[in-house]
């Protein structure tokens, strides 16, 4: 065979390759076509547990919001949230001069476990973390507002990460209530 031609057969077998390849391809939006409107409907299932601190609160508030699409907790939960969480802050460039802080960083930490009601099944668990940069004014008072403002969006971060983690859990979940099949 000659060399062009035994080129345009290699190239033939990695394009058919190629095609094959993005042919198994599953990539699906999360919230996409009738799965995502089921995956809403578990979001909607969601009972999350009394906090324990201020920062868990505040990823307690924004988790309800983000799963329940801002209509509040779900009533009939079949599903149980185990969260907690909380923030460390920690001050950086320090002044030499004046021994201050001028700037610093919070980090708010959450543990959540996703369980089903039925039979008490772990289905997602895991710990996340997020980081807000803070500015500190000389004044204490606006130090401290600035170091909650830090806690506030570093929790609304990890809400959101916590979200996408539930909702990936969810999805892999089959149907509660199986469709009927049809009497012959």
């Amino acid at each position: 065979m000659s060399k062009p031609r035994l080129r345009a057969i290699a190239f033939s077998l990695g394009a058919l390759a190629a095609v094959a390849t993005l042919a198994s391809c599953q990539v699906r939006p999360l919230y996409g076509g009738a799965e995502g409107t089921a995956l809403n409907a578990k979001m909607h299932e969601l009972a999350f547990s009394v906090p324990t601190t201020q920062v868990a609160q505040y990823v307690r508030n924004e988790l309800i919001f983000l799963t329940g699409g801002g209509a509040g907790e779900s009533i009939n939960a079949k599903y149980d949230v185990n969260l907690s969480a909380f923030s460390v802050t920690s001050e950086l460039l320090q002044d030499d001069s004046s021994d201050t802080a001028r700037a610093g960083r919070t980090i708010v930490t959450a543990d959540f476990a996703l369980r089903r009601r039925e039979d008490n099944k772990l289905l997602a668990s895991g710990r996340r973390q997020a980081t807000a940069l803070l500015d500190f004014p000389s004044q204490e008072f606006a130090k401290l507002r600035a170091i909650r403002d830090g806690e506030q969006r570093a929790s609304k971060e990890v809400a959101e990460i916590i979200n996408a983690d539930l909702a990936i859990a969810l999805s892999k979940e089959p149907p509660l209530e199986l469709p009927k099949q049809p009497v012959k």
